[in-house]
């Protein structure tokens, strides 16, 4: 595993040259067809879903889409979801529970948009009813966190039956830059932040929010995309047998006592 900083990985995560959600999806899948819109409001472009084949299994595809330049960004809202997108979410894990596919939720994004118009539409209670419908969503759901994790914009995809973090990816209650601002009203302590707040994904391990980590080539992803989708579909492969060995109301009842599980306390 690197022994990197959580500051160095955050300077690779945020490289221009690190694949996204466009680059895996051809690479990991086939016959991915894209899907739009939440039937409330509209589509976001933050969050691409549809549905695919992965090694000859249906599947449905939830991803957070990130940009790697400034159109790709305005049209992805610079991986900051709306509403609308969790929404959109919600409804192709709906659909995909009805037709009995597994769901894979591909999760970068530094957090949901803050926007007063994101506000208006409900921001906050989209994100609550992605955690409690995944809660209890009735086929399996396998998240990997492929950059930043960031917030509830990461959580509302990341309650699953198995997590899972790309070895220089992060995942937090909140940006290490929202954490610099808030702890001490400076943003610009952001890498500070990152080193204390125990984001690695060996450090979320450690703490059982995460279940794998995922190698990626030494110097990070973007020196090799290929060989990260190819650890990808290993790992997404791997997890849908352990979970289609699975009983339903055993699948339910793991994916519930994993997230009582986190965090310590006494009664």
């Amino acid at each position: 595993m690197s022994d990197k900083t959580a500051s160095q990985r955050l300077d690779i995560i945020r490289m221009k040259g690190r694949p996204t959600v466009n680059d895996y999806i051809p690479l990991v899948f086939d016959d991915f067809f894209e899907l739009h819109g939440d039937r409330l409001y509209g589509d976001d472009g933050a969050v691409k879903g549809g549905i695919a084949y992965f090694k000859g299994t249906p599947v449905t595809v939830i991803a957070q889409v990130k940009g790697r330049n400034l159109d790709e960004n305005k049209a992805s809202n610079f991986g900051m979801p709306h509403p609308e997108g969790y929404r959109k979410a919600l409804r192709l894990a709906k659909q995909a529970e009805k037709f009995h596919r597994p769901v894979i939720c591909l999760i970068d994004t530094a957090g949901a948009f803050c926007g007063v118009e994101a506000e208006q539409r409900g921001q906050g209670e989209a994100i609550a009813r992605d955690i409690m419908e995944f809660m209890r969503l009735k086929t399996p759901v396998i998240s990997i966190i492929l950059g930043e994790g960031g917030s509830g914009g990461a959580l509302a995809l990341g309650v699953c039956d198995e997590l899972a973090m790309l070895e220089n990816a992060i995942y937090s209650v909140i940006s290490p830059r929202g954490f610099a601002s808030l702890l001490w009203k400076d943003a610009s302590r952001e890498r500070e932040a990152a080193d204390i707040m125990h984001i690695t994904a060996e450090d979320l391990k450690e703490l059982k929010v995460c279940d794998y980590i995922i190698n990626e080539p030494a110097e990070g992803a973007h020196t090799d995309p290929q060989a990260a989708a190819a650890a990808i579909s290993d790992y997404i492969f791997s997890a849908l047998q352990r979970k289609f060995q699975k009983g339903l109301d055993e699948l339910l009842n793991e994916r519930y006592n994993k997230f009582r599980a986190i965090g310590e306390f006494t009664e």
